[in-house]
């Protein structure tokens, strides 16, 4: 299918700006430029009930959490929760990149969201990530209670490199007996190398380049061996077995597209439930364009619709 409209408006505008790309300015001041542009194209910020944040306590460092409720501070019983991680290569990006997004999945996944400001790169190279990510989780489970959290209806989710710390998330679940609701997977990397179809098809004037994705990766990884860790490529994993049901949003004109189709069927293979939901037209980085792209808005929609089946519902019996 052709580009999206909206879409192909978009990157038209970039062509024109002739910015230079994050490989070209190094990762303080590209991280710099997206927390100023992450929310150009988005949606108005839905008003939740409270959002609110707090240092998270872990071994050696202390990161920092978002939490959003969409009901009032008190709820009679425990909630389901999503633990949510921002994309950005592991090298940009930060929990205001990504408030918008996460207002959205809270109010419309009716659930708490809990957006972790993990450790970047290339000041924390790998696995400091992947650490992170693990330990919030193991953080948030052992605090359900205080958190208001029901700990049966935990999900994980992220996208683009966050999408890569949710699904290693999910194989760390699994591995130490912690069942979780769902692997919300928003156009995740989960490849060691970059030789897909879609990686050469989309190579440039995507907005996610090869050159940027290969900057990324040399930011974060300590060598060509952590390639191969599943901790940085779940589709290196040798089992997926008993991993959590996953919705994964794919998009059609984006470098990862190949391999996320790949990975939802390495999960059906291995007996996981899985919706994989392929977005015509699409590029990486669409679900920030909601505020321009209609379709975007519809992927909303989409992931929201899959957090409410994976919590199972809940009776609107909110203290007010």
């Amino acid at each position: 299918m052709p580009l999206d409209p909206q879409v192909e408006k978009i990157l038209l505008w970039a062509k024109r700006a002739n910015a230079p790309a994050f490989h070209e300015i190094g990762a303080d001041a590209a991280r710099a430029h997206y927390e100023k542009i992450a929310g150009t194209l988005d949606i108005v910020a839905p008003e939740l009930h409270e959002v609110v944040d707090f240092p998270m306590p872990l071994a050696g460092r202390t990161l920092r959490v978002r939490q959003y409720a969409p009901w009032p501070h008190h709820w009679a019983e425990p909630r389901p929760a999503l633990v949510y991680f921002h994309g950005g290569g592991f090298t940009i990006g930060s929990v205001d990149t990504h408030d918008r997004v996460c207002r959205v999945l809270a109010r419309g996944g009716d659930c708490l969201v809990f957006s972790v400001d993990y450790r970047l790169a290339p000041q924390h190279k790998f696995p400091a990530a992947a650490d992170d990510a693990f330990d919030a989780l193991a953080w948030i489970r052992d605090e359900a209670a205080s958190l208001g959290v029901d700990p049966a209806r935990i999900a994980v989710g992220g996208d683009s490199a966050g999408g890569t710390l949710a699904a290693a998330c999910a194989i760390h679940a699994r591995d130490r007996g912690w069942p979780l609701a769902l692997q919300l997977l928003i156009y995740p990397g989960l490849s060691h190398d970059q030789q897909t179809g879609s990686h050469r098809r989309c190579a440039s004037g995507y907005l996610l380049d090869a050159e940027t994705v290969q900057w990324f990766f040399a930011q974060y990884l300590r060598g060509p061996e952590d390639r191969l860790d599943w901790r940085f490529a779940p589709l290196m994993a040798k089992d997926l077995a008993g991993v959590a049901p996953a919705w994964i949003a794919a998009a059609e004109f984006d470098p990862l597209h190949d391999e996320d189709l790949a990975y939802a069927e390495r999960l059906r293979e291995a007996g996981v439930p899985v919706e994989l939901v392929d977005y015509p037209g699409m590029i990486h980085s669409f679900f920030q364009h909601a505020g321009f792209v209609p379709a975007a808005r519809r992927a909303h929609d989409d992931a929201c619709a899959a957090l409410r089946r994976a919590f199972g519902g809940f009776d609107d019996d909110i203290l007010e």
